[in-house]
């Protein structure tokens, strides 16, 4: 290599910086550029020299130095602060090349960058990788001292490494194999954490170019470290933390190593490639499980259950992904299997005291600090994202696992363990916290501030109901396992009806709010609102019932009158919180009571008609299979002529949602009539019920209040009327995002029930 003066060499480098930084074109010979661009400076600490104005002077201990040997120790300052120049020189000109390297392959990989200027950035790069072993020499800078070198190394190796996959050039061949020698049994050194970061850049780098050759692309990359990476899985995760020497690095190559773990997953769903490696976590999920159970910060255990709410989730590589998961290529055939078998490995570890071994206490967010003012009293605040990922872990695997399993009683008993269990463990940290509240409520406590995550529990608990339904029915069961079903539902907070409600009254029975929610594409919320719209038609008996339980729970000032639905945050008589409806039936004890027999007066606004109920109860109801897409959401058997285009992804979607958002407000009328809850008194008059009426007579009857003007369901009724009314001058403007005829038909229905409900009072 031609020797080139440092001072001559940086100004070529800052030249070529500010060109390349603008994407200009280049006028020099490619050679030099190359030649400054692999240039070799020393960057080796002068250890064996100790550079200290303070150092003893020889002779007498404590003595006053002689001439002769102050004149050594000022020659041997000035000896030492020439040679830290030299290496402050080479430390900023080792940055300096390896930043031009990073920004050229960048502009080179551009598609904004000028044709000229980018064959000029390719000849370059090329000249780079063909007459110098620039990779070798990244790799050896990851054993560099200093933490910013090894970092620039392995972000400048990684595009350097795309270059050569996007362009079909051979791999370097020392690259991969410090990598496989790396990764294929665990060592607690930097080397390991810089190896999986070049490599988790490389994956990003695929996923952001826009050539159509991903798949090829990852499939040379992958295709080295396939079983490499199952060897560096087992070996990383049998090492016991609290015997680590320096638990920094563990920790450092555990984040590392997740990320490339959810890039990995990530590639199997949108790039539909199959290699092994992208199936570690499903083959063996209790590695990743038993991190949680490590004494290690909490962040850390934040990471890990994140990390695996997003696998159940299929939301892996979102913030990279923009466009849909591709339908055309063929199915993964081991997604199913994979999905079950980490589902039953949560909730295995859910049995063996994985909420035990959250920390959820977090620290409250203050501006300007998190220090307690003087005077006032320190209360932990609870780690809501903490909260949410394990409440979605588990409502998430309960429904994976019921879609293969058959039994009835199995599902109801994984419920009520299940749901017992998560319960409980979020009752302490909920702020405020629910002592007299239907314990659906758990889930807008916990979600309030995650709207997409809200709704992904709110689909998956509907779906575990539907579930439940359709096997009912398909038994044939009998009114009184119905009833203990229905019970069931409210006991272990997953009821659908009580749920939607509860949302619809948080946001005070708004339509805009639910218009917005169906114009963004940023929530499943489509595909709950249809689901839950569908389960109406079969289901609006039981929907009366729990709007009666809402409107009397109001009336008596938050007494809950639901006769037997337990209360979330006070003990059941003579059992432990969270035991289901079974074993408060059968264990002699005494059942709940709909209200305190002391006030008596308070049953009487809830005198029952069962003239509502007994005609619905007549109509016949077959089950229904839950929609799988957005796309399939008709509600009739008129699927094809009323099936909803919901292609919100294309280059004209974003705009149309933004025009359709600044303008719903203005056709739909500005915040909208005022909708409270405001209970009003019945004018008919109303006959008292015994005080220990059991839970079926509260199952077979709707109260008068349900169809009066304050009432839940006259809320609800109104609310849908003013949805429907909203999407219809949006979609005869053409500012509605997507075909809404056949939603339009759901809601129609909804309100044709509502009104056949009102005439039969």
């Amino acid at each position: 290599m031609m020797a080139i003066k440092t001072e001559a060499c940086f100004k070529v480098l800052e030249h070529l910086y500010q060109k390349v930084l603008l994407g200009g074109t280049l006028e020099k010979d490619s050679h030099e550029y190359a030649r400054c661009l692999s240039a070799a400076f020393s960057d080796q600490a002068a250890s064996s020299t100790t550079c200290s104005e303070g150092s003893s002077a020889p002779g007498i201990p404590g003595g006053r130095p002689s001439a002769s040997a102050s004149l050594a120790s000022a020659s041997g300052v000035h000896r030492c602060l020439k040679r830290n120049a030299q290496q402050s020189s080479a430390w900023e000109m080792r940055l300096l090349q390896l930043t031009v390297i990073r920004v050229m392959v960048t502009r080179m990989l551009s598609s904004d960058t000028e044709p000229r200027a980018k064959e000029k950035y390719r000849e370059i790069i090329e000249i780079l990788l063909e007459s110098s072993e620039v990779d070798s020499e990244l790799t050896g800078m990851f054993q560099n001292s200093d933490k910013l070198v090894p970092h620039m190394a392995a972000k400048c190796l990684a595009l350097l490494v795309y270059f050569q996959l996007r362009e079909k050039m051979a791999l370097n061949k020392s690259w991969i194999t410090l990598c496989q020698k790396s990764l294929s049994v665990y060592t607690e050194s930097d080397t390991v954490t810089h190896c999986l970061s070049t490599l988790t850049a490389v994956i990003k780098e695929t996923f952001k170019d826009p050539c159509s050759q991903k798949t090829e692309i990852l499939k040379q990359l992958l295709t080295p470290f396939d079983t490499v990476f199952e060897e560096f899985y087992d070996s990383f995760f049998s090492q016991h933390f609290e015997n680590s020497q320096d638990a920094s690095k563990i920790i450092t190559s555990l984040m590392s190593f997740l990320e490339l773990l959810e890039l990995l997953i990530a590639t199997r769903i949108y790039l539909k490639s199959h290699f092994t490696c992208q199936r570690l976590l499903f083959l063996k999920p209790s590695h990743v499980l038993e991190v949680i159970t490590w004494p290690i910060q909490a962040f850390v255990k934040r990471k890990c259950i994140v990390f695996i709410k997003k696998c159940l989730l299929q939301k892996v590589g979102e913030d990279l992904c923009h466009s849909p998961v591709p339908t055309l290529t063929p199915p993964d055939p081991h997604f199913h299997a994979d999905m079950l078998a980490l589902a039953n490995a949560i909730l295995q570890a859910v049995d063996l005291g994985l909420l035990r071994a959250l920390s959820v206490h977090g620290k409250l967010a203050r501006f300007g600090g998190d220090a307690v003012l003087s005077g006032r009293a320190h209360i932990p605040a609870a780690d809501h994202v903490t909260l949410r990922a394990a409440s979605l872990l588990i409502i998430k695997s309960l429904e994976i696992k019921f879609q293969s399993c058959a039994s009835v009683d199995e599902m109801k008993v994984d419920l009520q363990r299940f749901m017992s269990e998560l319960l409980s463990f979020l009752r302490p940290h909920l702020h405020p916290s629910l002592p007299s509240q239907d314990p659906c409520e758990w889930l807008s406590k916990v979600f309030i501030e995650q709207d997409d995550d809200m709704l992904e529990a709110a689909k998956a608990s509907m779906s575990i109901y539907l579930k439940l339904i359709r096997e009912c029915e398909a038994t044939e069961s009998l009114p009184q396992e119905k009833e203990m079903w229905m019970r069931h539902t409210h006991d272990n907070g997953y009821n659908p009806h009580c749920m939607f409600l509860l949302f619809l009254r948080n946001i005070g029975f708004d339509s805009s709010v639910l218009l917005d929610f169906l114009i963004s594409s940023e929530t499943c919320f489509l595909e709950y609102f249809v689901k839950y719209l569908k389960l109406l038609q079969k289901d609006w008996d039981n929907f009366f019932t729990v709007c009666s339980y809402f409107d009397v729970t109001e009336l008596h000032n938050g007494v809950d009158v639901c006769g037997g639905v337990p209360v979330l945050g006070e003990p059941r008589s003579g059992k432990q919180a969270g035991a289901g409806p079974e074993a408060a039936a059968g264990s002699g004890g005494p059942a709940p009571s709909p209200v305190s027999p002391a006030s008596p007066e308070l049953l009487l606004r809830a005198v029952m008609s069962k003239d509502i109920h007994t005609t619905l109860q007549g109509n016949s109801r077959s089950p229904q299979k839950a929609p799988q897409s957005l796309v399939d959401y008709d509600s009739s058997e008129d699927s094809e002529a009323e099936s909803t285009d919901q292609h919100l992804a294309n280059s004209k979607q974003t705009s149309v949602h933004q025009e359709a958002k600044k303008k719903a407000q203005d056709a739909h009328g500005k915040g909208g009539r005022e909708t409270g809850l405001s209970m009003r008194p019945h004018s008919r008059p109303l006959a008292p019920k015994e005080c220990n009426a059991p839970f079926s007579d509260f199952c077979d009857i709707a109260t008068d209040s349900i169809v009066s003007e304050g009432g839940v369901s006259h809320s609800t009724a109104r609310c849908f009327e003013e949805l429907q009314g909203a999407i219809q001058r949006l979609q005869k403007k053409n500012l509605f995002p997507y075909n809404p005829t056949a939603l339009l038909k759901l809601l129609k229905h909804t309100e044709v029930m509502y009104n056949k409900s009102v005439s039969l009072v």
